[in-house]
């Protein structure tokens, strides 16, 4: 099993920063896809940022140029910071890690990102 735990959400007003936090544990591999999506009320799930398991970077149009991905060598913690946030951004993130061989999915919790404008 992975667990996947988030911290770093909070509110902000539009045009200001926070960076998310996510620490994976259990079995991990290191070819596993990883990253970000989020969810706003009444609305589909949706990619903010990922590596792919080949390790190319992906972010959803939204957030190109505002946000920035990275993870650790040993690929266990991955960061999302997030700059010139906007009041759409508002919404709960999640993090996902995806077993490439298997298909398998692993989510976090979520954390609340609230931006006011």
């Amino acid at each position: 099993q992975v667990q996947l735990v988030e911290s770093g959400g909070g509110s902000v007003q539009a045009g200001g920063s926070l960076r998310l936090s996510c620490a994976a544990s259990g079995n991990i591999v290191s070819s596993d896809a990883m990253g970000w999506y989020r969810q706003a009320p009444g609305k589909q799930r949706e990619l903010v940022a990922e590596f792919t398991g080949s390790g190319m970077l992906v972010y959803g149009d939204p957030v190109k140029g505002r946000f920035t991905i990275t993870r650790d060598s040993a690929k266990k913690t991955i960061l999302l910071q997030m700059n010139s946030l906007k009041p759409e951004d508002t919404a709960v993130y999640y993090c996902h890690r995806q077993r490439i061989y298997s298909g398998s999915h692993y989510w976090g919790q979520g954390t609340q990102v609230t931006v006011s404008s």
